[in-house]
Parts: C-alpha cells; structure tokens; sequence
C-alpha cells in the first residue's frame, strides 16, 4: 500500500505541469525588453528539455506570460498569476518599478520571484521572497566610473570632469547615485548632473548643457527610446565625448537598428554579455536572428535556476521552493554564461557572485572589454587601443 501511494504521488506530480509565472512588458515602451526576456526564458526551456534538465524535474513546466506595461498594472496581474494561474514562482519584470510593486504581492502571498531588475530597494526591503541575479543599480553606478577612469588612464586620457544624465525612475536615480558618490569620493567634477522624465520628446537642452560644461565623459542613464534620443542628439550637434550608457537601452540588437553606425565604440555597464556563453548564443542568433542581449540571459539563467529549485525541493509549495532557490548554487546552463559563472544568493536574495561589465559597440555587436580577466577584446578610446 505504501509502495501505491508513493506511485500514485509520483504520477499527480508528473500528470500535472508545474507552472511558472513569466511578469514582462509585451506591449508599450519597453516591449521589445519583454519580448527579448521571452525569447531567453522560452530558449532555457528548450536548453533544458535537451540537456534532460526536465527529467530530473518528473514534470513538464508551462509559462505563464502576464504583459504589464507599467507599475500600475503590477499588482493585479501578479495576483492573477498567483490566485487564479496557480504558479509556484514568478519570473520579471524588466524594469525596476514594476519589479518593486509586483515584489510587494508575491512577498505577501509567500510567492517566490526573480529578478535582474537593478534598483537598490528590491532586496534592500528585508523581504524574504525576492531575489535579485544582477547587481544593485548603485554598484552598476560606481563600475560604470571606477572602469571607464581606468581605461581612460591607461589610454593617456585621464579624466577630470564628468556629466551624468538620469531618467528620473527607480533605476535612473539609484544608478546615478552610485555613479555620484563614486565621483565625489574619488575627487572627480561632476559638471552636470541632470534628471529628465522617461520618454523624452526632445534631449536638445540636455545636450546643450553637456556641450557648455566642457566635460570629458558622459553616462547617459537610459532606457531605450532615452537612449536613442540622446545619442543621435549628441551626434547631430557633433558632440563626440567618450560616453558610457546604462545597461538597458544601450545593448540591445534595436539600438543598433536605430541609430546605425552611430553607435560604433559607445560603452555600456552591463550585467552580462552574450560572448560570455558563445553555443547558446549562436542557438539564439540562430532562432531569433539577432544577438542574444543581456535581459535575454539573465532571465534565461533565473528561469533554470528556479527550475532547479523545484526540482531541488520536489515540491510544488511556494515556501519549499523559495528556501531550494535560497541554498542553491547553480553553475551550468544559462548560469554559465554570468559573470562570477553562477547563480546563488546571500541572505538579503541579491546576487553572491555576479558583477557589472564593460561592453563597447563594435560593427553589429557589443564586445566585452573589461575587467580585463574576462575581456574578449581590447577596449577602444577616443579610436585608440588600450592595453
């Protein structure tokens, strides 16, 4: 009888798939991060189903996508998935701002959720059930300068003065406060430091004051749209600074698209980079025609590490799944391709491993230039190689 009652648990386990909530922008301004992060957690699936990940699982996993557009929506849609989807675990949002409200629902409701959103207060909250697989949007800040002042050094450009524009969300203002404080305590002038609202119409008075300060680097905090804006502005006016974007807007296949060979050398933080895992690259290339971008990786290695959880608790109860997503420390798969090669967590549910690169536009992709142990090419500045 014993031996039929653990049969017949292991068949309910395995008839039934285990659901995961997907919480992305699928439409409006930030639509196309929505739709890379699917394309990456949709390609992890597959990873998984050829590598046998889902064997071990003794169950099929089914998305569950949830289209939120803006924080408003947040909260209702993190409900549904949880009330009347019936997920174990939520995977999102981009942006920090749906990430913060719908974290607020899944902490109440006992519902595990991960994230590579950057705001500082995602897991500066003591919230229990949210965890973060990129770094605080304040250390993004701080590589940001403390990496581009030393490539500016050993290229015999040293900097003196610097220009920080920030669109004025939770990520813009915490990334710029990392870039603000790193600047102060190294003794750098700051000779603009400017916030604007998201969805700029026209970045010419933003411009205008970068022209007059006379500074030797920009770091444009964007997302895409901002991002496109600024840059062809910049151009326009035949202002050529060295400029260091924000992650987001700045790496993704669309920013080439729209500005062209303008983007050739621009620098951005980012939380990882494609080049890092070159045959799942070329799978996503492959399929989606396109470079797989950060968002597209990183959500991808949340998803497999969540997915190994359950399989870690073999258990369907939000609680269990939580504390195996908590203790784990994932190294393969997606995981592979973050920089610190893994994904594990501390305490607070921030990422234990991971930190920020420097990528730079070159042609049709962005290369990892920095730091130098996991470069794979020479960082350019001003057009002149840096050793």
């Amino acid at each position: 009888m014993a031996a039929l009652a653990t049969l017949a648990a292991s068949n309910a386990w395995s008839a039934e798939p285990v659901k995961i909530g997907i919480l992305v922008p699928l439409s409006g301004p930030t639509a196309q991060f929505g739709n890379n992060i699917r394309n990456g957690v949709e390609l992890a699936l597959e990873d998984m189903k050829e590598t046998g990940g889902l064997k071990a699982l003794g169950a099929d996993v089914e998305l569950v996508y949830a289209d939120v557009p803006a924080p408003n929506a947040a909260a209702a849609a993190t409900q549904r998935l949880i009330s009347q989807d019936g997920v174990v675990g939520i995977i999102g949002s981009f942006v920090s701002s749906i990430t913060l409200a719908a974290s607020e629902v899944t902490e109440r409701a006992g519902v595990p959720m991960m994230t590579h959103s950057f705001a500082d207060q995602i897991t500066s909250r003591g919230y229990k059930f949210i965890f973060q697989v990129a770094n605080k949007a304040s250390l993004f800040g701080e590589k940001q300068l403390t990496y581009a002042l030393d490539i500016a050094k050993r290229a015999g450009s040293p900097v003196s003065k610097i220009a920080i524009l920030y669109e004025d969300t939770a990520y813009g203002t915490a990334q710029a406060k990392g870039l603000r404080d790193t600047a102060n305590r190294l003794g750098i002038q700051i000779v603009v430091d400017e916030s604007y609202p998201l969805n700029l119409t026209d970045a010419s008075p933003l411009v205008n004051k970068l022209r007059a300060s006379g500074a030797d680097l920009v770091f444009p905090v964007s997302y895409f749209n901002d991002a496109i804006l600024i840059i062809r502005t910049m151009r326009q006016q035949n202002l050529d600074i060295p400029t260091v974007g924000g992650a987001a807007g700045y790496i993704i296949p669309d920013f080439k698209k729209g500005l062209g060979d303008l983007v050739e050398g621009v620098y951005s933080i980012a939380p990882a980079n494609y080049d890092a895992l070159p045959a799942i690259a070329e799978k996503y290339k492959k399929k989606y025609g396109a470079f797989m971008p950060h968002e597209a990786l990183m959500y991808g290695a949340a998803f497999q590490h969540m997915v190994k959880a359950i399989e870690v608790a073999q258990s369907r109860d939000p609680e269990k799944i939580r504390d195996a997503i908590a203790a784990l420390r994932k190294c393969d798969g997606f995981s592979a391709g973050l920089p610190g090669g893994c994904t594990a967590f501390d305490a607070n549910g921030l990422t234990s491993v991971a930190f920020p690169v420097f990528v730079q536009w070159r042609g049709d992709d962005i290369v990892t230039v920095y730091p130098p142990e996991v470069a794979k090419a020479p960082a350019y500045w001003r057009g002149k190689e840096v050793k």
